[in-house]
């Protein structure tokens, strides 16, 4: 088992302090020392220069599938030259009645170079690489890999 931290910093940064006008600017410090500056999303009175927490959420879904998709491309002997993901998250009532990002949406277009999978087997790699990704392995999102 692995341990991952975050240390996340918000101060007030002014007195005046009410639901539309109080700081929503943080930041997040990771393990390796970058700092990150986050924000609530704009229709939440955040600040749009900043990431976001649904912004960060679908990132975190998109980069844990492309480094488990690559991983499972190299094993079986593909070389790939790019992949790009224009991820999506919809927000929405849960089951249960709160609001929660309920479906991401992966598009990722890959170049591959020299072997390319066929349909099936591109398929069958998405699959594993959902099965496989520890962030889909954490959330109840319904995840939808749309693949050319």
């Amino acid at each position: 088992m692995t341990t991952h931290r975050t240390l996340v910093k918000w101060d007030a940064a002014s007195k005046d302090f009410t639901y539309k006008t109080y700081n929503r600017r943080h930041h997040w410090i990771v393990d390796g020392g970058q700092e990150i500056s986050v924000s609530a999303a704009p229709q939440y009175f955040g600040d749009a220069d900043c990431l976001d927490p649904e912004e960060a959420f679908i990132g975190a879904l998109s980069s844990c599938h492309l480094l488990t998709f690559l991983m499972i491309a190299c094993k079986r002997g593909f070389q790939i030259t790019s992949y790009v993901d224009d991820a999506a998250g919809e927000i929405g009532k849960s089951p249960s009645g709160a609001m929660a990002i309920t479906k991401v949406t992966l598009s990722p277009d890959i170049v591959f170079e020299g072997k390319t999978p066929d349909t099936s087997e591109l398929s069958a790699m998405h699959e594993q690489a959902h099965q496989q990704c520890f962030i889909a392995n954490s959330v109840n999102t319904q995840i939808i890999i749309a693949s050319d």
